[in-house]
């Protein structure tokens, strides 16, 4: 049997060279980052119960993370298509969902940015 199946990290915080003010130009700033993987129909128990014949999250972490802080972007809009992209590479992704938020841009709200592309 199968079933259909989507990879999830929520909550992930770092630190991100990311904006076009003066002060997050010289200094990263902390941010969110949200992702969903649609992984499609997959057996309800791998065949084996071997990382290597799934998607290791550990992986899809380090992209996000790599991705996120390789260098300076100055638009929220740049960053998450370059890493909604690089998402969509991995082996067995059919779509994305993704969210970043900028954590300290404003005193009494947060700024994200949310994107979806592949099959749903």
């Amino acid at each position: 049997m199968t079933g259909a199946q989507t990879l999830t990290l929520t909550g992930l915080e770092f630190d991100a060279n990311l904006g076009i003010l003066d002060h997050e130009k010289t200094s990263p700033q902390p941010i969110r980052v949200d992702a969903e993987l649609n992984l499609g129909p997959q057996p309800l128990v791998p065949r084996d119960d071997d990382i290597l014949h799934v998607l290791d999250y550990r992986k899809v972490r380090r992209i996000i993370i790599e991705e996120c802080t390789a260098e300076h972007v100055n638009l929220l809009e740049s960053l998450i298509g370059k890493l909604a992209n690089r998402l969509m590479q991995l082996p067995g992704v059919r779509g994305v969902r993704v969210k970043i938020a900028k954590l300290e841009i404003f005193d009494d709200c947060e700024v994200a940015i949310r994107v979806e592309t592949g099959q749903w």
